[in-house]
């Protein structure tokens, strides 16, 4: 096999964060470097745990580095009423054997992009203040990162925090305004990708049923965001699985579309909207790859790698 992609992943776990962690793990073409951790779906404590009680489970031993509490500038509220006031369905997992790093996360990206310089790949999950704040310490950052996937906004304005805005982005404007002007390259999962995308709840069922440490995890820590869903989709949606997926993956792709992305920052009801010039005439350079159509029977196969169930 030739040299594995080196991974680095910047999340805020969550049920969903943690579905694509175990795909990236269960890779073989990459080397998960490490954790990069943020506020986002609940507090950078719980945030933080989540990671270290996920690797637990997974056996194995990716370092986690602390990263941001809070947006760069404003509140922000979570989502502890979707993924459990732990974020992960307050199923009282025993203590993390492990603890953080000292390191702080933006400072770990920056270390990573150097130390893998022109190979490093990665992958954000939750609001992008790490990488902000990685980006304003050294704004020369993306010429050492081969890829960049991010999963965050809504295209055409489906939101679902906000009546325009998707969570990550919403949680930190910001945060994503200073990461899509700084990098002239990344690929954009988008909340309306992953509506496009769905599992249905009989087959997500039928995987958390099977035997199994990882299975019987999954099924612990998201019961109660399956109920939520449950009350107002008619399917399971894993927005941070499909991101991974297009990150693991990519020849999966069966339509994007390159596209000028930025951020409104200041509306008072368009805050944290995701601004895309489709008719590519404001004169910018496309700097993202939106996802439209993933190969659904692969996205389904990687979820299965993911809970090490046989196909």
């Amino acid at each position: 096999m030739s040299e594995r992609i080196p991974l680095l992943i910047d999340t805020d776990p969550g049920v969903d964060d943690a579905l694509a962690i175990l795909m990236a793990l269960a890779s073989e073409q990459h080397e998960v470097l490490g954790l990069c951790i943020a506020a986002g779906n609940v507090g950078l404590e719980h945030t933080c745990r989540n990671a270290l009680c996920l690797l637990d489970v997974a056996q194995r031993e990716v370092p986690v580095f602390a990263g941001c509490d809070r947006p760069l500038l404003h509140p922000a509220a979570d989502a502890a009423f979707v993924h459990g006031n732990d974020g992960f369905g307050d199923v009282s997992l025993p203590t993390p054997a492990r603890s953080v790093e000292a390191e702080h996360a933006a400072l770990a990206i920056l270390r990573f992009s150097h130390e893998h310089a022109g190979r490093l790949h990665l992958v954000t999950l939750g609001p992008l203040t790490n990488l902000a704040l990685a980006l304003r310490l050294d704004p020369s950052l993306p010429s050492r990162i081969d890829r960049l996937t991010v999963m965050g906004g809504a295209v055409t304005g489906r939101g679902n925090t906000s009546l325009p805005a998707e969570f990550n982005i919403g949680f930190d404007p910001e945060a994503a305004h200073i990461v899509m002007s700084g990098f002239g390259h990344f690929d954009l999962i988008d909340w309306e990708a992953t509506l496009a995308h769905p599992i249905s709840f009989e087959a997500i069922d039928a995987y958390l049923g099977r035997p199994g440490e990882l299975p019987r995890f999954y099924q612990a820590i998201s019961a109660k965001t399956r109920r939520w869903i449950a009350g107002c989709a008619s399917a399971w949606h894993a927005a941070d699985g499909l991101a991974m997926a297009v990150a693991l993956e990519p020849d999966g792709c069966l339509e994007v579309e390159s596209c000028w992305v930025g951020v409104e920052t200041e509306g008072r009801q368009y805050r944290g909207a995701t601004l895309v010039d489709w008719q590519r005439r404001g004169g910018q350079p496309a700097n993202a790859r939106i996802l439209r159509r993933y190969d659904a029977q692969r996205f389904e196969r990687l979820i299965r790698k993911a809970l090490a169930i046989a196909d």
